[in-house]
């Protein structure tokens, strides 16, 4: 069962965010719903022998965590098979609206949340409803309402962040916020920053020293550091109210522009890695693990850390500027669908709920992974501490936002490709704000929302 309280002992994880459609199994691509099952149970036990197809993207300590959580499941059940697929992200995001419409696709996938990805599956009845297993399994009363409307659509499609339920959150969390490698900045006798003018006084001097302040790739138009200077500037509910369809926020409302402005003058101060509209995201993430650079925006699980690296490293969750509160994009890393075509569902949300539990909190806890929904044991390592302090602070400040490129299918495109524009100097912080706000409006006007 999940805790009535968001307490990840640990940080929100977030394995990487964003993309179009990764789910199971579906009756077609219509524009309807697929209506969920009116009569469900939990007795896995009993429903025979079961084989399902698992779809996802993960590797490194994430593929460890989804095995030994496939592993202990069918112990747990002997008549259950799940057979596992791991694919490549742009290859599973680009191919799983089709996959879902084979009759050999996966039953169960890890699909991104959102418009463009969820949204999209949802609304082609490609996955189940699932508000029948919301209610057996109470995962309305045991899941935190700011997680669980990141799963949820209404049943016109013309608003998300409320009504049926068709993905669930997992047991671990994924935030984006900022790792810095503890021994460069003791080597530079500069302190930990605790605020946004910290961390631009210790760029600074990091650039003075003649290092790296900021590891950033350019060439696939990484925007982590982008939504992650949004949080230090926009309230968690003008973010919300934008992401989530209120025409009475703009994109200058919710930080938008002051984000951009703030990445454009660190690139153009020399602050970001050299010839960094040329590098990509694997090439910057295994650099800076090497040390070529002292502060990195990230999803937290995103840098594979074991070992003693999560001694090496740190994480910090800024507060806002100029205030006490904290905000941070959070959410799982991967919203988990049903196929509509999936032969099992009962067996298949068993799955799900178990992906939700105590015992794969503290799974995640023992690969260095950041839990979520259960208060688990946190080991005392350096970034581990840090993404639980992150945590708990966010859990208090009920700071948690979604990822702003939920709020239309498009929107991944649009912040991906004008990041790259903004720092290459061919468009500025206020196109680019409005670039943001014409693609939401326009999907609204579209949607009827």
């Amino acid at each position: 069962m999940l805790s009535k309280k968001l307490r990840a002992a640990g940080a929100l994880s977030a394995g990487l965010a964003a993309a179009l459609a990764l789910s199971a199994c579906a009756p077609g691509g219509g524009s309807t719903q697929s209506s969920g099952p009116t009569e469900v149970s939990d007795d896995v036990a009993g429903a025979g022998d079961v084989t399902l197809k698992l779809s996802d993207f993960w590797s490194s300590a994430e593929e460890e965590w989804i095995t030994t959580l496939i592993d202990n499941f069918e112990k747990k059940y002997p008549n259950v098979t799940i057979e596992r697929t791991r694919e490549d992200w742009g290859q599973l995001t680009s191919t799983l609206n089709l996959q879902l419409q084979d009759a050999g696709g996966p039953d169960i996938a890890s699909a991104n949340n959102g418009w463009s990805s969820l949204g999209t599956l949802a609304k082609g009845g490609l996955v189940v409803d699932l508000d029948a297993y919301a209610d057996l399994y109470d995962w309305n009363d045991e899941v935190p309402t700011t997680i669980a409307r990141q799963n949820q659509f209404t049943s016109d499609f013309k608003t998300i962040g409320e009504g049926t339920w068709f993905a669930t959150p997992l047991a671990r969390a994924s935030l984006i916020g900022i790792y810095y490698n503890a021994g460069l900045l003791e080597d530079l006798g500069i302190e930990v920053p605790t605020s946004l003018d910290d961390l631009e006084d210790a760029a600074a001097e990091i650039k003075a020293a003649g290092k790296v302040p900021f590891s950033y790739s350019g060439l696939d138009g990484n925007t982590a550091a982008l939504l992650g200077l949004q949080a230090l500037y926009g309230s968690a509910d003008d973010i919300n109210d934008f992401v989530y369809g209120s025409e009475d926020v703009t994109a200058a409302d919710t930080g938008f522009n002051d984000a951009a402005t703030t990445l454009k003058e660190w690139g153009d101060d020399g602050w970001l890695m050299p010839n960094f509209e040329g590098l990509d995201y694997q090439t910057t993430l295994a650099n800076y693990l090497d040390g070529d650079s002292v502060f990195r925006f990230d999803y937290t699980g995103s840098l594979g850390l074991s070992g003693e690296q999560l001694d090496d490293f740190g994480y910090i969750q800024l507060p806002q500027v100029g205030g006490d509160s904290t905000v941070g994009v959070g959410a799982a890393p991967g919203a988990m669908v049903i196929s509509a075509k999936c032969e099992h569902p009962d067996v298949a949300a068993a799955f799900l709920d178990y992906l939700m539990s105590e015992e794969a909190s503290q799974a995640a806890v023992d690969l260095g992974l950041v839990p979520m929904l259960n208060d688990v044991e946190t080991p005392d390592s350096l970034s581990q501490s840090g993404e639980a302090a992150a945590t708990s602070t966010l859990d208090s400040d009920d700071g948690y936002v979604p990822y702003f490129d939920w709020a239309s299918p498009t929107m991944l495109d649009i912040l991906s490709q004008n990041t790259q524009l903004l720092m290459a100097g061919k468009t500025t912080p206020e196109d680019f704000t409005k670039a943001v706000d014409d693609d939401r409006n326009a999907f609204l006007a579209e949607s009827g929302s």
